[in-house]
C-alpha cells in the first residue's frame, strides 16, 4: 500500500452525478492558476481523509468543522441564495416538466428541475471560514463542498435542502397552484392548463430568448466509474490508490483545459 494512502478505510468519491458535479463547479468557480489548483488538490486529500466533521445541512446553510494544519479545527459556513418554491413550480409547469418532482422522489436527477434549483454562479454561494487564508475558496471550504457533493450523489433530495427547500414544500406548492387554477374555473367548465405566452421568434420584431449558460463539462466524471476503475486496475494501480489516480487525471485535464482557454 502506498504510504500516502496507508490508514484510509476506503476510497472516497464525490461529484460523480450531474448535480454533484454542477454544485462543485460553481463552488470552485474560475481558477486562478497554480495556487487554486494546489488548494483543490489539498482539499481533495482532506475530503478523502475525512478531515470534515459535523457536517450539517439545514435550510440553505451548511456548517462543518475541518481539521487543518493547526491543532484546533476551522469552522466553515456555506450560505446559499435560496430558491423560491412557488417560482420553481411555476417554471416547471411552464416547461411541462412538473413530472420532475416524481422523478426526484424515485432518486433521479431530472434536468429541468436541476436547472432551476442548482446554483449557477459563485455569488449564489457565500463562504466563510475561520482559517487565516484570505482567498474566496480556501482548502476547508472546498473540502466541505466536496462533502456536500458526495451527499447529493447519494441522495438527490439533499440538493433541495442545500438550496433552502425540500420535496414536501415543493409538492405542497404544486398542490396549492393546482387548487388555485381549479378554483378560478367557472362551474361546469374544465380546468385549463397554464398558458405560456407564445413568442414569434421569426417575426419582424423578433424577441429572442437569452443564450443558455452550459455547465462546464468534465469528461473524467462522465466516464463509467466501474469501467474507469477496471482500466486503472489493469494499468497496475492498487485498489487503495484508485481514488487518488482519478483525482490526478481530473487535475491533468483541468491543466490542459486552462492552457487551451487562457482567458477563462
Amino acid at each position: 500500500m502506498s504510504p500516502r494512502t496507508r490508514g484510509r478505510s476506503s476510497t472516497r468519491g464525490y461529484a460523480v452525478t450531474r448535480w454533484g458535479r454542477a454544485f462543485v463547479d460553481v463552488v470552485e468557480g474560475a481558477r486562478d492558476g497554480d495556487a487554486d489548483l494546489r488548494r483543490i488538490t489539498q482539499a481533495r486529500r482532506y475530503f478523502r481523509d475525512h478531515h470534515a466533521e459535523a457536517v450539517r445541512i439545514v435550510g440553505g446553510t451548511v456548517t462543518a468543522s475541518v481539521r487543518g494544519s493547526q491543532l484546533d479545527p476551522f469552522d466553515v459556513t456555506l450560505t446559499m441564495r435560496p430558491v423560491d418554491p412557488a417560482t420553481v413550480i411555476a417554471l416547471l409547469r411552464s416547461r411541462d416538466a412538473i413530472g420532475d418532482l416524481m422523478a426526484l422522489t424515485r432518486g433521479d436527477q431530472p434536468a429541468a428541475l436541476g436547472a432551476l434549483i442548482l446554483p449557477t454562479e459563485s455569488a449564489d454561494i457565500a463562504a466563510d471560514c475561520t482559517c487565516p487564508d484570505s482567498s474566496t475558496r480556501c482548502i476547508h471550504v472546498l473540502c466541505v463542498a466536496y462533502e456536500v457533493a458526495a451527499q447529493i450523489d447519494r441522495d438527490a433530495t439533499t440538493l433541495l435542502t442545500v438550496m433552502g427547500t425540500d420535496t414536501a414544500e415543493l409538492l405542497a406548492s404544486a398542490s396549492d397552484h393546482a387548487t388555485d387554477v381549479t378554483s378560478s374555473v367557472e362551474p361546469g367548465e374544465p380546468a385549463q392548463r397554464d398558458e405560456v405566452p407564445a413568442v414569434d421568434f421569426y417575426g419582424t420584431n423578433a424577441v429572442l430568448p437569452p443564450l443558455p449558460s452550459p455547465p462546464r463539462l468534465n469528461p473524467i466524471m462522465e466516464l463509467d466509474p466501474a469501467a474507469l476503475r477496471k482500466a486503472l486496475r489493469a494499468s497496475g494501480i492498487a485498489p487503495a490508490d484508485i481514488g487518488e489516480a482519478v483525482d490526478l487525471l481530473d487535475e491533468l485535464y483541468e491543466r490542459l483545459r486552462d492552457r487551451e482557454e487562457p482567458n477563462r
